[in-house]
């Protein structure tokens, strides 16, 4: 039997334990993974929560006209900053990427709706390599769940 048709056992239990590896990754593209979770979570952590949690005048007027204030910026903030770390946490990743495509979804609506639609397509632009890394990183989210089970 060849190594690409060789299952390989993870540590949870169940139906999702048991991947073949012809079906894992190779080196290049999880290394490819790895970087663009990095280079999201710099994204999401500096150029997009850190104005608004330090107060930013830019962020405050933009918030200031969605009409939630302050309060709504700094949680906005928070969100993305917790979603940047957790981007950068192998078994937290997937999930991080499904929360920030529903964030995306709501600055989408935000910018539609608030903003006349200026820069409606910078969500739906993020949307792509966040669903890329949901679907890839998926798999942690069963072991997450599987994980909250046990404790429970």
């Amino acid at each position: 039997m060849s190594d690409a048709a060789t299952p390989t056992v993870t540590a949870s239990a169940g139906p999702a334990a048991v991947t073949p590896a012809a079906h894992r990754p190779g080196r290049r593209v999880r290394i490819a993974l790895r970087a663009l979770q990095a280079v999201l979570a710099l994204f999401f952590g500096i150029a997009s929560a850190f104005p608004k949690l330090v107060g930013h005048s830019s962020a405050v007027e933009s918030f200031d006209r969605i009409g939630f204030g302050d309060w709504y910026m700094h949680l906005i903030g928070g969100l993305e900053l917790a979603g940047a770390v957790a981007l950068l946490i192998p078994l937290l990743s997937g999930v991080a990427a499904l929360a920030f495509i529903g964030l995306m979804i709501g600055a989408f609506v935000t910018q539609v709706t608030v903003f006349d639609g200026q820069y409606a397509i910078t969500p739906l632009i993020l949307i792509v390599p966040l669903a890329l890394v949901a679907w890839t990183r998926r798999r942690h989210n069963a072991e997450l769940v599987a994980l909250l089970r046990r404790r429970a």
